[in-house]
């Protein structure tokens, strides 16, 4: 991979992590990236390890976790506030990736949390697909 493609790949990601709740999917990522749809999602998959699409789910989901614990939205409000279009797509996933459902995760205690520095509570918060063994 040349320098030129991997800078394009990157403003891809950044799109992503700045402007995930704008309504965005492969082909407009693609075009940003100034590639074709297919080329751009296998070339993002060798790069990153997971496709546009998951990456972008992952971004969102991060984003609803940290709205979440601060317990003044509703679950339906932070579904919209991360893009989501669907709140049934949008608690199926992040149950799917944290294990509880928006409103169990809302509900919970996150007082904890408080004492960990930023830059760890990112990387320790992550939340992260489970592996599935074939």
């Amino acid at each position: 991979m040349d320098i030129e493609e991997l800078g394009r790949l990157r403003r891809a990601r950044s799109l992503m992590d700045r402007d995930f709740a704008r309504p965005l999917d492969v082909p407009a990522l693609a075009r940003s990236a100034f590639m074709s749809t297919a080329h751009f999602s296998r070339r993002f998959r060798d790069v990153y390890g997971e496709t546009p699409y998951s990456y972008l789910m992952m971004r969102r989901i991060e984003r609803a976790m940290a709205l979440l614990r601060g317990g003044e939205m509703s679950v339906t409000d932070v579904c919209l506030a991360v893009g989501g279009t669907s709140l049934g797509s949008f608690s199926a996933r992040f149950a799917e990736v944290v294990g509880e459902s928006p409103s169990a995760y809302r509900g919970r205690l996150h007082d904890a949390s408080t004492v960990i520095p930023n830059c760890a509570a990112m990387q320790l918060g992550r939340p992260r697909r489970p592996v599935v063994a074939w």
